[in-house]
């Protein structure tokens, strides 16, 4: 089923890419300005494209500014000194609502997940009543939201029946290494550190969107833009967009390739490396525009009940012009 996946996205980029008219030699290369988390996914996806030339055959010139969070690439939005960031279909929507009119186009479908130690009598979900639960993200993460939707389900107010401890990504993964918790949801890039560390997959937040409604891997993180900037440079966002697919089929099926990005990943560990890889994979979108969008509209409903007006602001549903559709061949 994976390997259809990837060819059925690897036809949208051929498809997308003999579409387009690239920049002819001489002319001089459409720039978009990114603002990417110093630490984030995004960098590797970057790295691959210039290690190989992938910028330049779509005749654009990216300018990376380097960010401590993901917060700040959307303040460097909000800002106008960005042209495009990473974030969610949730946040882009919650913009719309309050007028900030910003487009999303989906990056990853990589979720995180519960991790336990290896010899831990945790065995379900069911069994995190009356554990010490560590969670990243805070109390309106959409992980967190999507898990307690899903345990209400079956009767279980996670909230009040596990004790709850929230901390960033970083300090959830080091705390549950130094074995302080019992089980820890945290981002996926974290919970692969845990898993090439021995610690066991107790549910992938991806494993329980079945359940709250959703029919497919749901692309939770994606290219954010304004949709006015979108307007005046659809060609290049095209562009942009073809030339992604291009790295992450690169990434699919170059291990390479990922010897090139293995620095930014932050560690040497050939098993934790592998991870890494596996779970980025895992992650790429290969469902089409519509598809995401049927799904993200379920999920938001979810979302939405559980966590108010502080998650998703005014709006109970998702704001119509949230998905960018204006890619040839979705």
């Amino acid at each position: 089923m994976r390997a259809f996946g990837v060819t059925r996205a690897f036809g949208r980029t051929v498809a997308l890419a003999a579409t387009l008219t690239l920049a002819a030699p001489g002319r001089a290369a459409d720039t978009i300005r990114l603002a990417v988390q110093k630490t984030g996914t995004f960098s590797w996806e970057l790295a691959a494209i210039r290690a190989s030339g992938l910028d330049r055959e779509a005749g654009l010139s990216l300018e990376v500014t380097e960010l401590a969070s993901t917060e700040a690439g959307k303040i460097a939005m909000r800002a106008g000194s960005a042209d495009i960031i990473l974030s969610d279909w949730l946040w882009v929507s919650r913009e719309r609502a309050l007028g900030a009119k910003l487009s999303f186009y989906p990056y990853s479908s990589a979720l995180g997940a519960v991790m336990v130690p290896a010899a831990s009598p945790i065995k379900t979900l069911a069994d995190l009543r009356g554990r010490k639960l560590a969670v990243a993200g805070g109390a309106i993460d959409k992980s967190w939201l999507l898990l307690q939707a899903r345990m209400k389900q079956d009767g279980i107010d996670l909230k009040s029946e596990a004790t709850i401890v929230y901390g960033a990504p970083p300090l959830i993964a080091a705390k549950a290494l130094d074995g302080e918790m019992d089980a820890s949801l945290n981002f996926w890039n974290f919970c692969a550190q845990l898993e090439a560390k021995g610690f066991r997959r107790l549910a992938g937040i991806e494993d329980i969107l079945p359940k709250l409604g959703a029919k497919g891997a749901v692309s939770a993180v994606g290219y954010v833009f304004d949709e006015s900037w979108a307007a005046s440079h659809r060609e290049a966002i095209a562009r942009f967009i073809a030339m992604t697919r291009k790295a992450k089929q690169l990434l699919v099926t170059s291990d390479a390739a990922w010897e090139k990005i293995a620095p930014l990943t932050g560690t040497t560990d050939p098993a934790m490396l592998k991870t890494y890889r596996d779970r980025y994979r895992d992650g790429i979108p290969r469902r089409s525009i519509d598809e995401e969008e049927e799904d993200a509209r379920v999920l938001y409903r979810v979302l939405a009940e559980i966590g108010g007006r502080d998650l998703v602001g005014p709006a109970a549903e998702l704001d119509p012009g949230t998905f960018y559709h204006a890619v040839p061949g979705d």
